[in-house]
């Protein structure tokens, strides 16, 4: 699961820096516009110039969760592997997972629209998607408020404004109470752990870098030039970041046993401020991300109280 999110955390800057190359911060935290739409489909109609579309097929689980937060899950035909949130997903076909997809499984699912994350793994399908006239629309979320965007623009898309744009409100809403929660605080060294062998993170390229920037967390590997660089035991050290951020695929039954193993002096490590969060839900930009955020920011701030958290 690491190694998938690493590979689609790289991917997805690569996306970006080609949709939008006036970007005036090489992080891509500076980007204006990421979300659905951010790529113009090829050979298909605008988003504006098409019919409400009917029969939906999504080629990313994150945009699964989106499509059903806004309104369109009847609308599913088939989804992506792994889509399984919520629980309704997982009883709908599948037409592959987003670097393999089946392209006549996918035609013949008969689809008037296509959700996709990347235009890489769309490319293999492209030519079968364009002989059927089905238009391919992106969503590729790199800040916490492209989530509630794209639940809107999904709704236009769909017919489904009396869900969508109340759902989109509240998220923004949630934000908002969390920017003016946390706005202020005492800054507290985060090191996400993204990869074990080797060791891996993020840097402020991803949307789990907003999620932290916003609960006043500072990425000690943000600065770094790839999505995810893979980071030298010594690097990390000398970083002395105050509390680690992992997952639960990560972390297993003892979040503090790997560490235990390879930096065992390590302040966070030896203090055990190490945060455990759902890999689903911190690394897929839908909803529930929103519900990783403030989980991320009530922990920070349990950190921010404690009388030994500085480095």
């Amino acid at each position: 699961m690491a190694m998938l999110v690493i590979g689609l955390a790289i991917a997805l800057v690569c996306m970006v820096s080609v949709a939008h190359p006036a970007s005036d911060d090489a992080s891509g935290r500076a980007l204006p516009e990421a979300g659905l739409g951010a790529l113009a489909p090829r050979g298909t109609p605008g988003e504006t110039d098409s019919p409400p579309a009917r029969r939906v097929i999504t080629l990313a689980p994150h945009a699964t969760e989106l499509v059903f937060a806004a309104g369109g899950g009847e609308r599913l035909v088939g989804v992506a592997r792994y889509s399984d949130w919520p629980s309704a997903a997982r009883a709908l076909p599948r037409v592959g997972d987003a670097w393999h997809l089946n392209a006549e499984t996918l035609v013949s699912l008969r689809p008037d629209l296509v959700v996709a994350w990347l235009p890489g793994p769309v490319q293999a399908v492209q030519a079968a998607l364009d002989a059927a006239h089905i238009p391919v629309l992106y969503s590729a979320p790199t800040r916490l408020a492209d989530i509630p965007a794209d639940i809107e623009r999904l709704g236009e898309r769909l017919d489904t404004a009396a869900t969508a744009v109340p759902a989109a409100r509240a998220l923004r809403e949630r934000l908002q109470t969390l920017q003016a929660t946390y706005a202020g605080r005492e800054p507290v060294r985060v090191f996400i752990h993204a990869g074990s062998h080797p060791l891996y993170t993020l840097s402020d390229a991803h949307v789990v870098a907003d999620a932290l920037r916003l609960c006043g967390g500072h990425n000690v590997f943000g600065a770094a030039g790839p999505a995810a660089p893979q980071v030298e035991l010594e690097s990390l050290i000398a970083a002395r970041p105050q509390v680690i951020l992992t997952t639960d695929d990560q972390a297993g039954s003892d979040p503090l046993a790997f560490w235990r193993s390879v930096a065992p002096h390590l302040p966070a490590v030896r203090e055990h401020r190490v945060i455990v969060l759902p890999a689903d839900a911190l690394y897929r930009p839908g909803p529930r991300l929103i519900d990783a955020t403030q989980q991320l920011c009530e922990a920070l701030d349990v950190v921010r109280q404690a009388p030994d958290a500085r480095p």
